[in-house]
């Protein structure tokens, strides 16, 4: 190892024992689990009611399948994902205090998805739903470090599920081809590992919207939309490519860190154009370093990174003192990053 690499180590090393070595503040990841439906709709499954082929699909978003509800509901992926969270933590319903859980796309405005996991787990705590699309998993994971800060909370479960196929316009080439199903969880314990987070918001539904139904009120005069997802790709590509880096590097500033001191990057699974663009603009991160998985799963929305995290973890990928950014990009418009020490 170079005299270089040994200074960058040593750097690395003092930051994390400064960091250990504090009272904890926030919270660390105890566990994680993940759960997409059976059913997987390969690209050249859609070709028979699209017109689009596996070429055009790879080349600009590079996706080859997805998973796609059939009887599964997207409380089940929740539950079941929460389960393997649990089970990876070695951790039980009845120690978790809190579970959040963000969607867009569950079965019920109320009851809260949360709610339906706590009932099915046999836990006794409050449960809420956040709802930030994309960018949902970040949300979650600021969240559940303010309750920790506050204090009281032994172990949290959070949790990230999506049935997009619920909600995307089967007939629009431009975007059925781009989403999937899944959930992802993490059991969260008293910790200093999340370090800093980065959120922009720049409100409207010109560019990403999925309207609600009018309902039958006998007085409504508005005309009513489809509930399906409506995306504006290019502007939605815009504002990915030229936020995931800024907030990298945000986070980063905040943590008095460097793009080099990072081990990964997690983005958002929504486009590998756009990862890899946001890879070239952070030049300190080498790009294997990126951690993608879109090529088997598609946009999960919210379930996207957790699902990531998930496939890493138990692939032994992450290593303990591991600095890791999640960034992700949604409707809104929002974009958000988060830095955590593994």
């Amino acid at each position: 190892m170079t005299e270089m690499n040994l200074t960058e180590e040593n750097k690395k090393h003092e930051y994390q024992t400064e960091r250990s070595s504090a009272a904890p503040k926030s919270f660390r990841i105890a566990g994680t689990g993940s759960c997409v439906p059976s059913r997987v709709v390969t690209n050249d499954d859609l070709t028979v009611f699209l017109d689009t082929s596996d070429e055009w699909i790879r080349s600009r978003s590079g996706i080859e399948q997805r998973h796609i509800c059939t009887t599964e509901t997207t409380s089940d992926l929740a539950i079941q994902a929460a389960r393997n969270a649990l089970e990876n933590a070695d951790a039980s319903p009845d120690e978790i205090d809190m579970i959040l859980c963000a969607t867009i796309s569950g079965e019920y405005i109320c009851p809260s998805m949360a709610a339906l996991v706590q009932r099915e787990l046999g836990a006794q705590c409050p449960c809420m739903d956040l709802s930030a699309a994309c960018t949902g998993w970040i949300y979650l994971m600021d969240t559940a470090a303010a309750f920790f800060a506050r204090g009281g909370i032994r172990k949290m479960l959070i949790i990230g599920a999506e049935a997009m196929s619920r909600i995307v316009n089967w007939h629009d080439r431009s975007t059925a081809v781009l989403f999937g199903d899944g959930a992802g969880a993490a059991v969260l314990e008293p910790g200093d590992q999340y370090l800093a987070s980065s959120f922009v918001t720049a409100g409207g539904d010109e560019v990403i919207a999925i309207p609600t139904k009018n309902g039958i009120s006998p007085w409504l005069e508005k005309e009513e939309k489809l509930p399906l997802v409506f995306m504006d790709g290019q502007e939605t590509y815009k504002f990915a490519v030229s936020n995931l880096p800024k907030r990298v590097d945000e986070v980063l500033a905040k943590a008095g860190l460097r793009e080099e001191d990072l081990d990964w990057v997690v983005p958002h699974q929504a486009n590998k154009r756009i990862i890899d663009s946001a890879s070239r603009r952070l030049k300190g991160v080498p790009a294997d370093h990126f951690c993608v998985n879109l090529q088997k799963y598609g946009n999960t929305s919210a379930a996207s990174i957790p699902l990531v995290l998930d496939e890493w973890n138990r692939a032994g990928k992450f290593q303990r003192g591991d600095l890791i950014v999640m960034v992700a990009f949604g409707g809104g418009l929002s974009s958000a990053a988060c830095l955590v020490c593994w």
